[in-house]
């Protein structure tokens, strides 16, 4: 006889959590490794082409949503560890990383950069802005990187520290997600 699992919401929304912020760390590598060259290889030009490129759907399509995904899971992880004050720690140092180092630093320093570049591009700004933009962008874009590897971490450590804290006593082994019992068939006699 299975018994299913008891849902223990510490671990579930810690679980979530970790997992789309290590979801969206993931999302930004890509955009690094894959998009990031082909659209700042040669500006103007090739962030016209990015325009071109991004008609249909493009990052500004993802990454809003998925931040306010990942927001709204990590405070709702905030409030489902309050009671652990490690796990608590690691959780708050996760989502403080994600608001300033992420969110609040897109806001003051990208989105800026990005009108200048994919909204009024050459039209509005001269080819040696733009590239110098496209240099400061690729530069801050470093720092952005680092701090969402930084928050999927602190957010793993969380989650670490809820699944250890909510192990049996003495076992030293990680809970499993609050009681599954798996009855093992008996021969029968």
């Amino acid at each position: 006889m299975t018994t299913l699992p008891a849902v223990n919401p510490r671990i579930a929304l810690s679980a979530a959590y970790s997992c789309v912020a290590l979801i969206a760390f993931g999302g930004i590598l890509a955009e690094t490794i894959i998009l990031y060259p082909n659209i700042f290889h040669d500006p103007p030009g090739s962030l016209d082409q990015a325009v071109r490129f991004f008609s249909q759907t493009g990052p500004a399509d993802f990454f809003p949503p998925m931040g306010a995904l990942t927001v709204g899971l990590g405070l709702a992880a905030l409030v489902a560890v309050r009671r652990d004050r490690v796990a608590r720690r690691w959780i708050t140092a996760s989502v403080t990383v994600l608001l300033l180092g992420e969110f609040a630093f897109s806001a003051l320093y990208f989105w800026p950069r990005n009108t200048i570049m994919f909204d009024e591009g050459i039209a509005v700004h001269s080819a040696e802005t733009l590239r110098r933009v496209a240099v400061e962008f690729e530069t801050g874009h470093l720092v952005r990187l680092a701090m969402s590897g930084v928050t999927a971490a602190l957010a793993f450590g969380g989650l670490y520290r809820v699944l250890t804290s909510a192990a049996p006593a003495g076992t030293g082994k990680p809970a499993t997600g609050g009681g599954v019992r798996i009855a093992r068939p008996t021969a029968e006699r």
